[in-house]
């Protein structure tokens, strides 16, 4: 009886989805382009257009444009009017940063390896240009041996990171002591400093010095002190609702009003500041946002393993909230790098505000085009390899991962 009724009881097989046959190239332009009437309208004419653009930009770039306009002022691009006698010295400051790259590569690798294959290349492709002195040549191509040579004496370094990483920190005022002189060399005025170089200087200490201003304020601004918190809310406020011109215009024109006779700034440190005080009231908010992300747990496991409000801040709960918000800072850096063009206006030269400078010459004109073109693809190179590096980041601690 028993087994008349497992017979009769019918078994469910589970379905199955048929197994994806492949279409192949013709049948999926068939299947996205040409898939009625309209779509294959809508395709012939687009399909035109691109075609037309590309062709034309292609002839334009290898034909007709006239790329003597950057080979005629490729120093003013890169370095403004920095006395040529005195170059040496920011090729000086390359090379450290150079050994730094390549020690790095080879005692961390990973990303800091990509990076420095970036930067190798862009020295390879720089130095094979026909139009550079042959003393520019020359120390990229003793900046690239010292990459290399330096990866592998860094494979070998990794119980020295600590050192590196100082070596890092004390690049910046070593830099500058290089760049000015601060009476070890020739003083060179700031006003001499320009092209890339000073939109490489303004991006880098505006980044530096306003990420643990941001902390700061960001953590001000959650404090229980009435002081502290108001304080910090004013600031941010504020300085989020002006425009970053408006606090450029101030710190270049009314702040030597406010500081009176006597007192004199360098222009180039006013932008600087300038443009440190304006990321970090935005890097304040992006840092609050991360430190509201953390659930309520985190801050109970910290009190129960009994650390005080400093260490849970510090070991427990501001390392999460940073690595929840890296997308949203290095978005943050990006943006302060690409604003530097601003200092143009209150009469810094930059990168594009030596452009400006070059095209406005009677010998060049008519070549904006070209000029722009440069100035684009290398805030496009140095705004990818940022992004690169907070990608690599990302995956690194898991972000977005559960």
């Amino acid at each position: 009886m028993a087994n008349d009724e497992l017979t009769t009881k019918q078994v469910s097989i589970p379905e199955t989805a048929p197994p994806k046959t492949s279409i192949g190239v013709l049948g999926w332009l068939k299947e996205n382009l040409f898939s009625s009437w309209i779509n294959t309208i809508l395709t012939v004419v687009f399909g035109t257009i691109v075609y037309l653009i590309v062709v034309n930009t292609i002839e334009w770039i290898f034909f007709k444009a006239e790329w003597y306009v950057i080979s005629a002022n490729f120093k003013l691009l890169m370095v403004g009017q920095y006395p040529v006698e005195e170059l040496f010295r920011v090729w000086i400051a390359f090379t450290l940063i150079s050994l730094l790259m390549g020690l790095s590569w080879g005692i961390w690798k990973g990303t800091m390896g990509h990076l420095t294959i970036a930067m190798t290349a862009i020295y390879i492709i720089v130095a094979s240009l026909p139009f550079v002195l042959i003393e520019t040549r020359i120390w990229l191509l003793v900046n690239i041996a010292l990459i290399i040579a330096t990866y592998f004496l860094g494979k070998r370094l990794t119980k020295f990171k600590k050192y590196i990483l100082i070596g890092w920190f004390l690049m910046f005022p070593v830099t500058m002591i290089l760049l000015s002189g601060f009476g070890v060399f020739d003083r060179v005025g700031t006003n001499l400093w320009g092209g890339f170089l000073l939109t490489l200087l303004i991006a880098i200490v505006a980044i530096v010095f306003s990420f643990p201003l941001g902390v700061l304020l960001a953590l001000g601004r959650r404090s229980k002190l009435p002081v502290v918190k108001w304080f910090c809310v004013a600031y941010i406020e504020l300085i989020r609702g002006v425009p970053l011109i408006t606090i450029l215009f101030v710190a270049q024109l009314m702040l030597p009003m406010f500081l009176g006779e006597g007192v004199n700034i360098d222009n180039v440190i006013r932008a600087m500041v300038g443009f440190t005080l304006f990321s970090a009231a935005y890097l304040a908010e992006n840092i609050r946002g991360g430190l509201q992300s953390i659930p309520r747990g985190q801050f109970e496991a910290a009190e129960a393993l009994g650390l005080n409000a400093t260490f849970k801040t510090v070991f427990i709960i501001l390392p999460q909230s940073l690595r929840a918000v890296i997308p949203a800072m290095v978005g943050q850096f990006i943006g302060i790098f690409k604003d530097t063009s601003l200092v143009a206006i209150v009469g810094l030269t930059d990168l594009l505000g030596m452009g400006k400078n070059i095209i406005s010459n009677p010998e060049f004109l008519g070549t904006q085009m070209e000029v722009f073109l440069f100035v684009a693809l290398v805030f496009l190179v140095f705004c990818n390899m940022m992004s690169y590096a907070s990608r690599r980041l990302e995956g690194a601690l898991g972000v977005g991962t559960r």
